[in-house]
């Protein structure tokens, strides 16, 4: 499995969605102890694997499960069907201030989230400062979280992610929220670590950062795995569904 980064092996999740929660003991006794639900599949039975040291993409529109994946590989979710292995340190950036105590400065929650991605104090302590660098967020790292903006959020968290130094990373739309600048640091750290060997999963809907970043792809259509493989004929097959009749 060398060449292997991550392998999804015939993963399924499931959700319940409620009609009517019961809201008291009086409507749990009349109605049973019952709350009217039904189950809505996520993801279903989806295969891929993703290459060691490949940047890869994960496309679909709005509902097409593919957050519900990235959180069943950073072990947020788990599948009720299939497994997810991966093989190497893996670190995520799925939401804006994920991780993040808003009360606490941006330098606490370095602290904070470096912990929660495994990283020891000592390790954190001899990367803050090239964490604070890249985030670039000013005097206000000495600040509540609460006061930044997403822009800001995500700055930090992808700072601290990737200092983690991780095989593999995992973001969510991370560059939606940032400015040019911002982007093109990304870019260079996700060159950079392709260089390394590493490997990185990246979720946009931006089709054409898709286009000049991914090396393969996988699309995802209500929760159905329609098409993996190189990037360019799977954004092609993606966008010739969307601008059609169906789309």
């Amino acid at each position: 499995m060398s060449d292997i980064a991550v392998s999804v092996d015939h993963v399924s999740k499931r959700f319940r969605l409620y009609h009517e929660r019961n809201q008291s003991l009086k409507s749990a006794i009349m109605r049973g102890r019952k709350s009217v639900y039904e189950e809505f599949w996520a993801l279903n039975d989806v295969s891929f694997e993703v290459p060691r040291g490949s940047t890869f993409g994960l496309i679909g529109s709005n509902g097409s499960g593919k957050s519900t994946l990235l959180k069943c590989l950073t072990k947020i979710y788990f599948p009720e069907k299939g497994e997810i292995a991966a093989y190497g340190k893996l670190a995520g950036l799925l939401e804006v201030g994920s991780g993040f105590h808003p009360e606490l400065s941006g330098v606490e929650n370095i602290f904070l989230n470096g912990s929660i991605l495994g990283m020891s104090r000592k390790e954190i302590e001899r990367k803050r400062d090239a964490i604070i660098d890249f985030a670039d967020v000013g005097d206000y790292i000495d600040q509540p979280v609460k006061n930044y903006s997403s822009g800001m959020y995500v700055r930090l968290g992808f700072a601290i992610a990737i200092n983690v130094d991780p095989d593999i990373l995992v973001v969510d739309e991370v560059l939606a929220v940032g400015d040019q600048q911002f982007q093109d640091k990304c870019r260079q750290k996700f060159a950079e670590m392709k260089r390394d060997g590493k490997t990185v999963i990246l979720v946009s809907h931006s089709m054409d950062l898709v286009e000049q970043m991914c090396d393969e792809a996988a699309w995802l259509q209500k929760g159905d795995l329609k098409q993996v493989g190189p990037a360019d004929p799977t954004i092609a097959a993606y966008l010739d569904y969307v601008n059609g009749p169906q789309g």
